[in-house]
């Protein structure tokens, strides 16, 4: 494993979203890990519509299981970094979603 760049700013810097989303941007430049994440909060938007239609809690787990675990496998195993959501929880998942919404405009890269 290389050593930390001590240029690329750490998400403790962050004071806000908008400063935060660039970083966020720059922790998923592995097009494979973005893909992941893309289909994982899809997949969990299905399960939230189902949770709601039936009130299966089986359904709330499956969009937990189904968002995080494939945006973690993107990270682990394509990314090679750890993912954000353990630094920044609240920014992190700002973050998937508006990158969903990029990524649903074209203006990030499926």
């Amino acid at each position: 494993m290389s050593p930390p760049d001590n240029t690329t700013p750490t998400t403790a810097t962050h004071r806000s979203f908008a400063e935060f989303y660039p970083f966020y941007l720059s922790e998923h430049s592995n097009r494979t890990c973005r893909r992941l994440h893309f289909i994982g909060s899809s997949l969990a938007l299905v399960c939230l519509v189902l949770w709601a239609a039936t009130g299966e809690p089986g359904f709330l787990a499956g969009a937990l299981l189904s968002g995080y675990g494939l945006a973690w496998v993107g990270h682990f195993v394509f990314e090679k970094n750890r993912p954000a959501s353990f630094r920044r929880p609240l920014y992190s998942f700002m973050g998937d979603w508006v990158m969903f919404k990029d990524i649903l405009t074209g203006r990030i890269a499926f």
